[in-house]
């Protein structure tokens, strides 16, 4: 290959390159994202604990079932027992439905109805009938059955506002022909019962059904 020709060669490999380079320069330019002065909006990641050691607020304290019973309407609880009335009666000598009969079901030892199959979590809970369907194991029960009783057949999801779950237990409490007597709003709620082994203990309320929904079998 001569001079010339050689030449030839490595004026295109270097005009190549110019191109090129030039290229890559103006891409560079068009496409850089230089980082702002001061972005335009700032996520905070909300900080674990607060408080105190425990982390967060502690969660207001709930008005007791005794203090709540005293303001009651069982006329209003007769509108909300509508939800259980598919699996409870509430007549007295009334049949069991998926739930037990619920007449006289204020102080009646747990899991105890005539004729209704209770679950083994719920027989456990009842300590052998020595635990009652007292107001503060009825609220308990009535605010979230599975959460109190472990493996409850009781498919129903709970009544958590205060108010509607007290006037409920007040017209409970009318089931009666000896309605039992409203505790006392001063009263220190009632000692929750050690919990039953293994599958379904919990404290609070159990489930003979005193509650809306399908009651444990």
């Amino acid at each position: 290959m001569d001079s010339f020709e050689f030449n030839k060669v490595l004026g295109a490999l270097l005009g190549t390159a110019f191109v090129a380079f030039s290229i890559s320069i103006v891409s560079d330019s068009i496409f850089a994202s230089p980082v702002p002065e001061k972005p335009g909006f700032a996520i905070e990641a909300a900080e674990e604990g607060g408080a105190g050691e425990g982390g967060g607020e502690a969660a207001p304290a709930e008005t007791p079932i005794a203090q709540l019973l005293a303001a009651a309407n069982a006329e209003a609880g007769a509108a909300v027992f509508k939800k259980c009335a598919a699996c409870h009666t509430a007549d007295n000598g009334g049949p069991n439905k998926v739930g037990p009969n619920l007449w006289n079901i204020v102080n009646r030892p747990i899991a105890s109805h005539e004729g209704f199959a209770y679950s083994g979590p719920m027989k456990e809970f009842s300590q052998g009938g020595s635990v009652v369907w007292d107001f503060e194991h009825l609220s308990n029960f009535i605010t979230s059955p599975k959460g109190l009783v472990k493996g409850t057949a009781m498919g129903f999801a709970g009544i958590k506002k205060p108010d509607e779950r007290a006037n409920l237990i007040a017209y409970l409490r009318t089931l009666s022909d000896s309605p039992a007597p409203l505790p006392e709003a001063g009263a220190a709620p009632a000692a929750t019962p050690a919990a039953a082994p293994a599958e379904g203990a919990a404290p609070a309320a159990p489930a003979e059904g005193a509650a809306p929904a399908p009651a444990a079998k």
